[in-house]
């Protein structure tokens, strides 16, 4: 799976968190732009690893193995969201969609552990062609 169908994923997730006419209002495009701005890395060059990375030296350890793994997602709150972005980060995102930060959050909650899951197999994060950088590192963070 490359960058784009994971910003993909990521968007239709973040799209079915939110009501249907809220989210019939926002293209797949414009969140999938939103996504890549919020998440670690150069412009479009996502970097999931390092968001995993973050969340290991946050304390949210648990939570990405979660992801990583072959089993369900755990579910995030919106006060870990903000831990792992940053609240101008959050914000910046929203503005970008027209959307208050706790909608922005909502999306999020869905949107950000179905796009690490859908890069990882198996406990680690697979390498993304053409994204920059080595992204099954992630897995080592954990010990594997």
């Amino acid at each position: 799976m490359d960058i784009k169908q994971i910003l993909e994923t990521g968007a239709q997730a973040f799209r079915s968190r939110l009501g249907e006419e809220l989210a019939g209002s926002l293209s797949l495009d414009k969140i999938m732009d939103a996504l890549a701005g919020l998440m670690p890395g150069e412009g479009k060059n996502v970097d999931l690893g390092a968001l995993v990375g973050k969340m290991q030296g946050g304390g949210l350890a648990s939570l990405a193995e979660s992801w990583l793994g072959d089993g369900g997602n755990a579910g995030i709150g919106a006060e870990q969201l903000i831990s792992m972005f940053g609240s101008g980060d959050i914000m910046r995102f929203a503005d970008k969609l027209g959307l208050d930060q706790d909608t922005a959050l909502e999306g999020l909650k869905g949107a950000v552990p179905e796009m690490v899951d859908k890069a990882s197999t198996g406990g680690t994060l697979e390498s993304l062609g053409g994204v920059g950088g080595v992204m099954g590192m992630a897995g080592k963070l954990f010990g594997r």
